[in-house]
C-alpha cells in the first residue's frame, strides 16, 4: 500500500514554567479533576523548572527515524503531532494537507493496548481530521509492539546496563521491578493492557535469565503514576508500596527498576521513578538503579522502520515472539473502550 508520509503522535508537554498551567488545563479540559490536584501535578513540572523532557525526546526520536529512513528507505517525510501541546495534531494534519500528503502511517508513542494508549489516539486523529474537513490526510496507525523481538531485546539490554550500575556486592541479590502507568480497573477490564505488559515482562526476564543476570522468578510488575481519586480502584501495587514491602521482607538487598511501560524518559519517569522512589530507597537504605527506556536505541528505531515496511508491504513478515501473535493492524470496533464512568480524569496527566 502506498503512503506519502509518517507521523509520530505523542502526548505533548510544556517546555517552560509559563506553559505548565495552560498545558495542564488543556489536558484536563472537560474532565472532573479538582484544581488542587492539577496544582499538585504542576509542582512535579516546577521541580524541573517547568520543562517536560518528552518534546526533546520526540525530536531526538524523529531525527533518528529520519536518518534510518534516509539510509534504508522508504524515503518518506516524518511529521509530528501531539494530543495536548504544541505541535498539536490538528495543526500538523493541516500542514500535511498543505504539503499534499493524502495518506500517512502513524507511530504512536505507546507499546500497549489501552484506551489512553491506543483508542484515544485514534479518536484524536479522527477529531483532527474532522476539524480540517475535506482533504484531511487519511491516517493508519501502526500496530502495538510490546512483543516485537527488537523491543524486548532493547529492554533486556537497558536492564542489563542498570544491573551493572549497582555495587557488585548487592548485584546478585537485586530484585528486578518492571513498572508501567497505572490505569483504572474499569479501563483495564476492557483491554489487553495488563496481559500485554505481563508478556513483555516475561519475555524480557526470560532473556535476562538465559544470560544469568537474574534467576527465573526474580522480577515483578508494579505500577506508578496513579492519578485517580482514592475511592476509584486502579492497578496495583504502587511502586512506593512495593519498595517498602521489599525492604521489610529483607529478602533482597537492592532494586533495579525498569519502566517497561514507557518508551521515553518523560516526566512520569523522571519524577515518579528518579525522584520519589530514589528518595525512598535512600531512606530505606536500599541501593537502586533505574533502567533507561527504549528512547533512540538503534534497534528500537530500526523496529519502527520495520513496522512501517510491514504495513506498506502485503505479505511481509509480522515479527512477534512469545505466547501471542503480532497485534492487529486495524483495531476492532469494540476494543480498548473507555471505562464506564467516562473518560479517565487524569490517567496520563504528568508526562
Amino acid at each position: 500500500m502506498n503512503y506519502d508520509a509518517i507521523i509520530v503522535i505523542s502526548f505533548g508537554g510544556p517546555e517552560s514554567r509559563d506553559e505548565v498551567l495552560p498545558f495542564l488545563e488543556n489536558v484536563l479540559r472537560g474532565k472532573n479533576v479538582p484544581r488542587e490536584r492539577m496544582l499538585a501535578v504542576a509542582e512535579h513540572y516546577f521541580h524541573f523548572d517547568g520543562k517536560s523532557p518528552i518534546n526533546a525526546q520526540n525530536r531526538a526520536l524523529i531525527a533518528a527515524l529520519e536518518a534510518e529512513l534516509a539510509h534504508h528507505g522508504p524515503n518518506l517525510p516524518v511529521y509530528w503531532g501531539n494530543r495536548n501541546w504544541d505541535p498539536l495534531l490538528a495543526d500538523t494534519l493541516r500542514q500535511m494537507k498543505a504539503d499534499g500528503v493524502q495518506r500517512a502511517l502513524a507511530f504512536v508513542t505507546s507499546a500497549y493496548s489501552s484506551y489512553s494508549g491506543c483508542r484515544q489516539y485514534r479518536e484524536n486523529i479522527m477529531a483532527a481530521q474532522a476539524e480540517i474537513g475535506e482533504g484531511a490526510p487519511q491516517i493508519d496507525k501502526l500496530r502495538v509492539f510490546y512483543n516485537h523481538p527488537s523491543f524486548i531485546q532493547v529492554m533486556a539490554e537497558r536492564v542489563r546496563e542498570a544491573f551493572a550500575q549497582l555495587p557488585e556486592e548487592v548485584r546478585a541479590h537485586a530484585q528486578l521491578i518492571f513498572t508501567a502507568h497505572s490505569i483504572p480497573l474499569s479501563m483495564a477490564d476492557g483491554c489487553d493492557y495488563v496481559k500485554q505488559l505481563q508478556e513483555a515482562c516475561r519475555l524480557t526476564a526470560e532473556r535476562l535469565t538465559s544470560e544469568g543476570i537474574i534467576s527465573a522468578e526474580d522480577h515483578r510488575l508494579v505500577y506508578q503514576s496513579r492519578s485517580g481519586p482514592p475511592t476509584q480502584p486502579w492497578l496495583e501495587p504502587d511502586i512506593l508500596d512495593y519498595l517498602t514491602e521489599l525492604k521489610q521482607e529483607g529478602k533482597k538487598s537492592a532494586a533495579v527498576i525498569a519502566p517497561i511501560g514507557f518508551i521515553s524518559d518523560h516526566m512520569e519517569v523522571l519524577y515518579d521513578l528518579d525522584t520519589e522512589p530514589k528518595a525512598l530507597c535512600a531512606e530505606l537504605n536500599l541501593p537502586m538503579a533505574r533502567a533507561a527506556t527504549a528512547g533512540t536505541h538503534p534497534k528500537f528505531v530500526s523496529m519502527i522502520r520495520e513496522l512501517i515496511v510491514e504495513r506498506m508491504t502485503l505479505g511481509s513478515e509480522r515479527r512477534a515472539i512469545g505466547r501471542f501473535p503480532a497485534n492487529h493492524d486495524v483495531c476492532p470496533e469494540g476494543c480498548c473502550k473507555a471505562p464506564q464512568m467516562g473518560r479517565p480524569a487524569a490517567t496520563v496527566a504528568i508526562r
